[in-house]
């Protein structure tokens, strides 16, 4: 969310950044707020002249009555009965335009930062760089599930039973393997000095709408029925929303926050939720990385972040490239984005796998969090990344790990958690 004073000023340059990010049906909302926002600057200095008013006659009551001019005195009373009944309304209509500019202000995309490339959606993304050489090998890569389902390790049918579609079973080597992946991980986070957390799986709607727009809420978030709670769909969520309402030291920046949790998805409107797979799921696990910094440091800390990702996975022999994402694939409230992407041999072709975004100060403008400078009080600025999103990172693992026998090979950075074994051995 951008800040109003800078949409204010600055009409022209919020409107081409809406049609940068291709919402032309936003552009007259510029105008529907700065004129509420014009009505409501003038309500609230009404407002601030009524009460100044009342107070000043409320004074004259107390000498009036103190000389015994009680026929005075009432009348005075009078004109701060008056002047309190518009001033209940003056304050009311002061409410009505704070509700109503907030809600247009929260759908007004966030200022993209001029590196991003302009574009309408994902398939204008551009690809930055590669790392690791990609390899196909020389014998037939299964499908990601068959792989599994040679160790025994994966059972879709039943968790259709229980679940429906979109869940799993994982099993045996294969559930050893997702769990080793979390755990290495989460100490490979921890030794680039990042804070382990585990964070609350649920959240609050006002944390919800501070850390998301509204569509992403809307094809995302699972609702507890009875409760003003929903179902993380990303630590991100409840890790942002542990600093709502804070004032933040500003010696204590950057904070730096690793966190682990389940995710819960509807994965509304999105396509391949039926395919027998686990690429895209209503349930999976993720180690994630966070960061709470001063905004001159936020996009230093951007490029520290995807970097992690990327030399995570090529620590277990995975190449990877990053693709930028394009105005029109940023999510309204990201300054910029880039997706991490592992080589898939089977598709020949690379695929999402993690996500690094800036998002300026636009949560921090929701959830008001604060940092306590030398200068006075400023907005934080916040950023996040997926350092590994298993059951999909597995698919990248299991087929680039892949042997010609069946056989899946462990990279030595991995070993110590799955007990010291080289190679996982296909039980049929």
């Amino acid at each position: 969310m951008i800040d109003i004073k800078f949409l204010r000023e600055n009409p022209d340059i919020v409107r081409e950044n809406i049609k940068k990010k291709f919402q032309d049906a936003k552009l007259p909302l510029v105008d529907e707020v700065i004129e509420l926002d014009a009505e409501k600057r003038a309500t609230q200095q009404k407002a601030d002249s009524l009460r100044a008013s009342r107070n000043k006659l409320s004074k004259q009551i107390g000498a009036l009555m103190g000389q015994g001019k009680k026929a005075e005195a009432e009348e005075v009373k009078a004109q701060v009965k008056a002047q309190s009944d518009e001033l209940i309304a003056a304050e009311a209509k002061e409410k009505e335009l704070d509700e109503k500019i907030l809600k247009i202000m929260m759908t007004i995309p966030n200022i993209i930062d001029a590196s991003v490339p302009v574009g309408k959606d994902d398939s204008e993304n551009v690809e930055v760089e590669r790392f690791g050489e990609p390899v196909v090998p020389d014998f037939p890569v299964p499908y990601h599930t068959e792989i599994m389902e040679s160790f025994n390790g994966i059972d879709l049918d039943a968790a259709r039973r229980v679940a429906g579609n979109g869940f799993y079973y994982l099993m045996g080597d294969i559930a050893r393997l997702h769990s080793a992946v979390i755990a290495y991980a989460r100490d490979f986070m921890i030794d680039r000095g990042f804070t382990y957390v585990i964070p609350p799986y649920m959240i609050r709607s006002d944390v919800v709408t501070g850390v998301m727009s509204f569509a992403e809420m809307d094809s995302m978030m699972y609702k507890i029925e009875g409760e003003d709670l929903y179902l993380v769909g990303t630590s991100e969520h409840s890790m942002i929303g542990k600093f709502i309402d804070q004032i933040l030291p500003e010696a204590e920046l950057p904070l730096t926050l690793t966190s682990y949790s389940p995710c819960f998805r509807k994965e509304k409107g999105a396509h391949g939720i039926e395919e027998r797979g686990v690429y895209r799921i209503h349930q999976f696990e993720k180690q994630e990385m966070i960061v709470v910094c001063k905004p001159e440091d936020s996009m230093k800390w951007y490029d520290k972040l995807w970097k992690n990702t990327v030399d995570l996975f090529r620590s277990m022999d995975i190449p990877v490239r990053t693709l930028e994402c394009c105005s029109g694939d940023l999510a309204d409230l990201k300054v910029k984005s880039v997706d991490v992407e592992a080589w898939s041999p089977r598709q020949k072709k690379y695929f999402e796998v993690g996500s690094c975004s800036n998002l300026g100060d636009a949560q921090a403008r929701r959830l008001r969090i604060r940092v306590n400078g030398e200068n006075g009080k400023y907005l934080a600025h916040t950023l996040n990344n997926t350092v590994v999103a298993p059951p999909r990172m597995l698919i990248a693992f299991l087929e680039n790990n892949l042997q010609a026998d069946g056989s899946v090979r462990i990279p030595e950075a991995l070993r110590p958690y799955m007990g010291g074994k080289e190679v996982i051995v296909p039980k049929k």
